[in-house]
């Protein structure tokens, strides 16, 4: 018996959405927000090892390890990806136009 092959088939390199979803441990979506469609991922946390991101919602650090939400408009690119509080991005509708930061809080 021959050992199990873990590396790609050549040119089978392409991979479709949602198996990049699967990949980074999310499903992911379509909603639309602010009169635009958006692709909406839900990364697990143990998926989210290994980076700290800022919230748009809450300006706030979401921590390796936790889980979150990837967000970006269909007509964006990779550079446009977001990542989210699951809290924020559900209360993003709620929330105020401008972040309103404590006297303390960091200017990142």
């Amino acid at each position: 018996m021959s050992p199990r092959r873990n590396r790609p088939k050549a040119g089978g390199s392409s991979r479709s959405s949602e198996d990049e979803g699967r990949r980074y441990g999310g499903a992911q979506s379509t909603e639309s927000w602010q009169g635009e469609e958006w692709s909406v991922r839900h990364v697990a946390g143990a998926s989210a090892a290994g980076k700290t991101y800022r919230c748009p919602g809450c300006d706030q650090e979401i921590g390796s390890g936790v889980a979150h939400v990837v967000a970006w408009s269909e007509y964006g690119g990779v550079d446009d990806r977001r990542h989210w509080h699951k809290a924020c991005w559900n209360a993003k509708d709620r929330r105020t136009t401008k972040v309103q930061r404590s006297r303390n809080a960091p200017r990142h």
